[in-house]
């Protein structure tokens, strides 16, 4: 008589085959504790490189030093020095000449500096007289140029808001602008700068630990024995893909949950809505990481070709960094198989205006796309004979 197990396995039904699957996958689990590198890369990794991204890139100018050189001792001009220098995003120092204003400029000791001429007190009290006071700034970098002449015109208009109510007047302007920042109303770099980080982070992790898996299995030997087994293709590549990806998803809640209560990036999304996007993500680079790994088989290699197949393009072609709309007609192309592309906006989305599904839905189909694209080509690249 057959046992239970052993007549379904006659008549063909499915059960040995999730029962080969489960051992698999479980052989998997055990490789993944037992191995300190696997640890290590999925949790020690990504928080060590979130810390970098978090405190070491930082594109808000907080505190801009800048030279004062008062021609005008009155007070007028002594109310608007005291006003440029009560500015928190302006680090004031006084110069003697205009000279040392311009050897400090060029030095790089400054960013700029203000001029406020001789007669600009008498100027500003003589009705319908215009009073000019110079701003120069560092050209050599149009945007922390573009910043002080912000702030200093920012000064200066409210300078003259709060002169006009002391002195009772009513100050006319034709055009007023105010300014209203949507999702990231603070304006800080990091909260844009931390998702765009995540995405960058998990597509190295997702690609160098699957990279090393298949190839692993050839240097110990192991690979022989799985072939001569009753395995099919399907259950080698679930076995290896789910392990991995129930790995990668704590990798990115542990990110997401440093990105939220250490570094307080606010997450205005759900977690639906970070489980669909990043569980199409993790399946991209999963197959990414596969793909190299079957076409390697050798650990080494195939983790120097993840890295650069995964972390270039994240950096350079997903729009984190640099706008995807500036690139050549080619490279916009290209950007279509990157995945990092398509979880950086949703990324930015989900913790900036929240779980949004019209805006998700187009980055989640093409994210369903490179994921079915790159398990495709690790399933064609997998053999179920020896080469």
């Amino acid at each position: 008589m057959l046992a239970r197990g052993d007549a379904n396995a006659a008549g063909g039904s499915h059960w040995p085959a999730w029962r080969r699957l489960r051992a698999l996958c479980w052989k998997e689990t055990l490789q993944i504790f037992r191995d300190p590198s696997s640890i290590l890369i999925a949790f020690f990794m990504p928080v060590l490189l979130l810390f970098i991204f978090g405190y070491g890139i930082n594109l808000d100018f907080s505190r801009l030093r800048i030279g004062l050189r008062m021609d005008d001792g009155g007070a007028e001009a002594t109310a608007l020095a005291a006003a440029l220098r009560g500015s928190p995003w302006l680090e004031v120092h006084d110069y003697d000449s205009r000279a040392a204003l311009e050897r400090a400029l060029v030095d790089a000791q400054i960013r700029g500096f203000v001029i406020i001429p001789e007669d600009f007190s008498r100027k500003m009290k003589q009705a319908g007289s215009t009073a000019p006071v110079q701003v120069v700034a560092d050209g050599s970098e149009p945007n922390i140029a573009q910043f002080v002449r912000s702030s200093v015109n920012g000064v200066w208009q409210t300078w003259q808001l709060q002169r006009a109510e002391d002195l009772g007047q009513e100050l006319h302007r034709e055009i007023v602008l105010e300014p209203r920042m949507w999702y990231n109303a603070s304006a800080e770099s990091r909260n844009f700068i931390i998702p765009g980080s995540i995405t960058v982070i998990m597509t190295v992790i997702g690609a160098l630990l699957s990279s090393l898996v298949v190839a692993r299995e050839w240097e110990r030997g192991t690979m022989e024995a799985l072939l001569a087994s009753p395995v099919t293709r399907t259950e080698l590549l679930l076995s290896k893909i789910l392990p991995y990806y129930g790995l990668g998803m704590i990798s990115l809640l542990l990110c997401v949950g440093v990105a939220r209560w250490v570094l307080q990036v606010p997450f205005r999304g759900t977690l639906l809505g970070l489980w669909v996007v990043g569980s199409l993500f993790l399946l991209s680079v999963l197959g990414i990481g596969l793909a190299i790994s079957t076409g390697m088989r050798n650990q080494f290699n195939a983790a120097q070709a993840a890295l650069n197949a995964a972390f270039l393009p994240a950096v350079m072609l997903s729009g984190f960094i640099y706008e995807i709309s500036s690139m050549p007609v080619f490279l916009r192309g290209v950007t279509h198989l990157i995945p990092a592309r398509f979880f950086v906006s949703s990324m930015q989305t989900i913790f900036q205006a929240g779980t949004l599904w019209p805006l998700l839905l187009p980055d989640i189909l093409m994210l369903a796309g490179t994921a079915v694209v790159f398990i495709g080509l690790t399933a064609k690249l997998t053999k179920r004979r020896m080469e």
